[in-house]
């Protein structure tokens, strides 16, 4: 994982940690890697990785049982909602992008509707 200097660290994992949540990849009720080996893998500080699983736990997408590990939560209304927000999220930048390019709105939808074609 490359990181943007840009952005804490801890809410870039988080991100990637959602992304993998609304994804898929990892599903509902599924243990996430304790944080020492995430800290590891991704050659972090561990209490970086314990800020973003604190975080996350605080957003209700993941929930800590003790002594057995950090799960993602079994919740599919919160995963869906996160993914709803991320997706506008997404399209909101991409709007603020093309106008500020001096696209319209007929223009950009012209333009996606070319795009969705060709993915």
């Amino acid at each position: 994982m490359e990181f943007d200097n840009n952005l804490p660290i801890y809410i870039q994992i988080m991100n990637y940690l959602k992304k993998q949540i609304i994804s898929g990849q990892l599903k509902e009720g599924d243990k996430l890697y304790s944080v020492r080996e995430l800290s590891s893998k991704l050659k972090v500080n561990p209490n970086t990785i314990q800020r973003s699983y604190q975080e996350l736990e605080r957003e209700e997408l993941v929930y800590t049982q003790r002594g057995l590990g950090t799960f993602v939560t079994e919740d599919k209304d919160v995963i869906l909602k996160l993914k709803k927000e991320m997706a506008s999220q997404i399209v909101k930048d991409f709007l603020i992008e093309m106008k500020e390019l001096g696209y319209s709105a007929d223009d950009i939808i012209e333009l996606v509707a070319e795009r969705a074609k060709e993915v």
